[in-house]
């Protein structure tokens, strides 16, 4: 082992503030701090990992404790420069909280605090990953960091705040370190590489940057770990996609294409291939979803900010401009929608490869699944009553009552008139005028026809027919006799159906509970659909009295009071409506009383509007 190697990350370690990539702003929050001897006794820096945390505290504690300063520019040759380079300072103590998070560990630290620096201006802690402190140690450290010793400050480190307790963190400073800029991270690496002799390509450094994720730390990491590769071949971003087991762009891109053309046999054979070269499903699953995010990027923003936030060379942005041509945006986002579950679901399999070709499998049907989606969203805007645009016209059929009735013909008697109905499969044949005149009704009628037609006025007679047919199509004796005495039709279509109570106590009765179930249902039964709407309100001035006509001579059942046992209840109004109704007419009662006797005597009671006693 060569004792003498260091790892690029520790030796390109910054030892001053300018050296620090990227934060401009705590760079220069803490020169002015030094130069202006404004220093506060706690510092808390939080941010994401290897953005210069530790590194910013140590180059901070270098300025405060050099023989030269408190200095912008710490000499780096003075003895207290050199040990905290080296690590092995006596008055800049390090503590990593995850290791040291109990509150026994916390009272060492205050024990030790009450003792002056050995042979520094400050003593300086630097807990890092402060967050895994404990509770009780926090509070602990609460005090000692409202008010600690002259010439101690505290800095503390995290990559998550929120685990904080806000009493301390109202009593330190707070820097928010962001994440390094891709640029940045790149200009730093290739002014690595240039100083260690690696033969790397732009490229392969851009990759390096955009899979840190901002992160200075993992990107020299990588970067070490790339330059055992180097050679007289320049490292590639292939290289990169096979030590990291990632995909390369020309892989994904077959892959893709043959998803988004729908073609399942040539998606699997791509996958094959893929899964035989040793990548696992989540991977493969991941850099998809990754290029998916890309092809919508190209898609949806400018040339000028593709290359930016793609990461990606020319000819690879052009190659994804040709294939977002033949696929809309809410496709892209259906497909990474479904990718990210696929991914979910081999995470939590124990047969990843199954699951790894049924998502393949499915994503390629792409376009059986948008028109799915596309249906469903139709069906919503139907059922939320608003306009559906469609190239094909959309016919409502016609709405005819359940039974067909003819119109009544009035044949004049000696004693009375008569009427006789007919219906219309029992018609003679019709003569020839009749059967141009029908066939221009025909031809008036197919306009009723025409998409979304608006409903017509009902003649008088007609709703007469219409209010005899729904108070038959009541099951409910009781609610039958109330509508029947109390209710009055102001409009009766398949669109809507308006009735009249004369009553407020009845109106109240039958505008919710069973009594109106059963009137729309009688409704639904009359039309032949469901969920009618039915309106119930008091008379207007306006409205005409419709009586119910019945549709032929037969005697309508006698109604009965219902028993207790029964479901609906009755009141004590209904009731009377009930016996109203079980009351003969007097021109029942007379019908009655004729019967058996003879022509001449029936005739002399109807002359004087008498009655028989016998």
């Amino acid at each position: 082992m060569n004792e003498k190697y260091i790892p690029l990350y520790r030796k390109y370690r910054p030892q001053r503030l300018e050296e620090i990539v990227g934060q401009e702003h705590i760079k220069k929050a803490l020169a002015n701090a030094i130069a202006m001897d404004r220093i506060s006794h706690a510092y808390l820096f939080t941010g994401p990992r290897g953005t210069g945390k530790t590194s910013t505290a140590r180059i901070f504690a270098k300025s405060l404790n050099c023989k030269e300063g408190p200095t912008i520019n710490p000499c780096g040759k003075c003895e207290n420069c050199i040990d905290i380079t080296n690590s092995v300072p006596l008055d800049v103590i390090e503590i990593d909280a995850a290791s040291n998070r109990k509150v026994e560990d916390a009272q060492n630290i205050l024990e030790k605090v009450m003792y002056a620096p050995v042979n520094s201006r400050y003593k300086i802690y630097i807990i890092d990953e402060v967050h895994m402190l404990s509770t009780t140690a926090f509070n602990a450290l609460l005090k000692t960091l409202e008010e600690p010793p002259k010439n101690v400050i505290f800095i503390l480190a995290t990559t998550d705040v929120q685990k904080v307790l806000d009493t301390i963190k109202s009593r330190c400073q707070r820097f928010d370190f962001k994440r390094i800029t891709t640029e940045d991270i790149v200009k730093h690496l290739r002014f690595i590489s240039e100083n260690e002799n690696i033969n790397i390509t732009d490229d392969a450094l851009y990759t390096i940057a955009k899979n840190s994720a901002g992160g200075m730390r993992d990107s020299i990491a990588l970067l070490d770990q790339l330059s055992l590769l180097s050679g007289e071949t320049a490292i590639t971003t292939d290289d990169i996609n096979n030590l990291l087991g990632r995909l390369s762009f020309d892989t994904l891109h077959s892959l893709a294409s043959s998803i988004i053309s729908s073609k399942p046999q040539e998606a699997i054979e791509s996958l094959e291939r893929i899964y035989n070269s040793g990548n696992e499903p989540v991977q493969i699953l991941t850099n998809l979803m990754d290029y998916l995010k890309n092809l919508l990027i190209v898609k949806n923003c400018k040339p000028e900010i593709v290359f930016e936030l793609t990461q990606l060379n020319e000819a690879q942005i052009k190659e994804l401009q040709n294939l977002a041509k033949n696929i809309e945006t809410h496709q892209i986002l259906f497909l990474i929608d479904k990718t990210a579950d696929y991914i979910k679901d081999v995470k939590a399999t124990n047969n990843p490869r199954l699951w790894l070709e049924v998502s393949i499998i499915d994503l390629a049907n792409l376009t059986e699944n948008t028109t799915l989606i596309e249906l469903q969203n139709r069906l919503s805007r139907l059922e939320g009553g608003m306009p559906v645009q469609s190239s094909t016209p959309v016919y409502k059929p016609q709405v005819v009552p359940p039974k067909v009735m003819a119109k009544p013909i009035q044949k004049e008697t000696k004693s009375e008139s008569e009427i006789i109905q007919q219906k219309e499969i029992h018609k003679p044949e019709p003569e020839p005028e009749k059967v141009q005149t029908s066939q221009q009704e025909s031809e008036k009628s197919s306009d009723d026809f025409a998409p979304m037609p608006k409903s017509k006025s009902i003649p008088a007679d007609d709703m007469g027919v219409l209010w005899g047919q729904l108070l038959e199509n009541i099951t409910s004796p009781p609610t039958r006799a109330l509508l029947k005495q109390w209710a009055n039709p102001v409009k009766i279509s398949p669109e809507e159906t308006v009735l009249t109570m004369k009553n407020e106590i009845f109106l109240g009765q039958i505008q919710s509970g069973s009594k109106k179930d059963a009137l729309v249902h009688a409704v639904d039964t009359l039309f032949s659909q469901n969920n009618s709407n039915v309106i119930i309100r008091l008379p207007q001035p306006d409205d005409i009295q419709v009586k119910p006509t019945p549709r032929q001579l037969t005697p309508a059942p006698k109604p009965h009071i219902p028993t207790p046992a029964q479901q609906e209840e009755v009141s004590e109004e209904e009731l009377e409506v009930i016996k109203e109704e079980e009351k003969p007419t007097v021109s029942e009662e007379r019908k009655l009383q004729k019967t058996g006797h003879s022509d001449m005597v029936n005739m002399v009671v109807d002359l004087f509007d008498g009655k028989i006693i016998d």
